[in-house]
């Protein structure tokens, strides 16, 4: 029997991956099924197949880069093996499997799954960029010392990488009166989402990031008219063309070396919430690998 009788796997955008194969990729997309600290609503371990499964249906040219993102080279590796053991068991799976790559001169792009899975990549390449920072985008602040008896969930994620680099938080608009506190130590405000309409909010994010940047998105960064598949909505949120205005403008100031996508939870919302979160990977793989 011949190859032509049968689908081949699913990998992002539809790539196979006998015509990218792993050596000659340029960007790795990595699914990270993993959610064992969702806080309301469960679900984002389907996220990364969704995406994939969405992003079937992508038009490989993009009008805005006026090229094919595809020809940059994007392999899909296989679902990361999810661990009960607790999430720094996970954070620890994601951190080797980030260095392994970085040594392989690979761009990242993580696809999950839940936020906590974001310290371990960060982990990694700090180690490989001592200067870098981290862009998040997302509602909620994440700077819990730690919640439900962790310090290494969805809650305190941003906390731990805090510990390890500079964060700037852009989207926020949910947060406790403990992380509240924190900021105020450190003497730090998140570019918070009522001021995204400012004309001042893309350059005040961008020059608050260091030369290199790992982008860590949690699609509730979004209005949940437009997203609502994720594990804990809030209301209000930033557009479409807002994130991609914000992105696009790091990525032409600043060296993108790594990114993630995070917390679709796809039994939350409509089909086009995967679509939209396939679309945005597209994107921003595209930003950041110019030709």
């Amino acid at each position: 029997m011949t190859d032509e009788l049968f689908l081949p796997p699913r990998s992002f955008a539809g790539i196979p991956l006998q015509a990218m194969p792993f050596d000659t990729a340029k960007v790795v997309v990595i699914p990270v099924p993993y959610d064992g600290t969702a806080e309301y609503k469960s679900g984002a371990r389907e996220g990364p197949q969704a995406i994939i499964d969405a992003s079937q249906y992508l038009e490989l040219y993009d009008a805005e880069l006026d090229r094919e993102i595809s020809e940059a080279g994007i392999h899909t590796l296989p679902e990361v093996q999810p661990l009960v053991s607790g999430p720094e068991f996970m954070v620890e799976r994601v951190y080797g499997i980030a260095k392994y790559l970085i040594e392989k001169d690979k761009m990242w792009a993580m696809l999950g799954g839940e936020h906590s899975l974001t310290l371990g990549a960060v982990k990694a390449f700090h180690e490989k960029y001592p200067e870098l920072s981290v862009l998040q985008l997302d509602a909620h602040a994440d700077l819990r010392d730690q919640y439900q008896g962790t310090r290494y969930g969805n809650a305190s994620v941003m906390r731990r990488v805090w510990e390890i680099c500079p964060v700037v938080q852009a989207g926020i608009r949910s947060f406790s009166l403990e992380e509240r506190k924190f900021l105020q130590q450190q003497q730090k405000e998140p570019f918070y989402a009522e001021a995204s309409n400012s004309p001042d909010f893309v350059p005040r994010v961008v020059s608050a990031l260091s030369s290199q940047v790992y982008v860590s998105i949690d699609l509730d960064v979004f209005d949940p008219s437009i997203m609502s598949a994720v594990g804990t909505p809030e209301p209000g949120g930033l557009s479409w063309q807002q994130v991609l205005d914000l992105l696009r403008a790091v990525a032409t100031s600043k060296k993108i070396v790594g990114f993630d996508l995070m917390e679709l939870c796809p039994r939350e919302g409509p089909i086009s919430c995967a679509f939209l979160a396939a679309k945005l990977a597209y994107k921003l793989i595209g930003y950041s690998t110019p030709l």
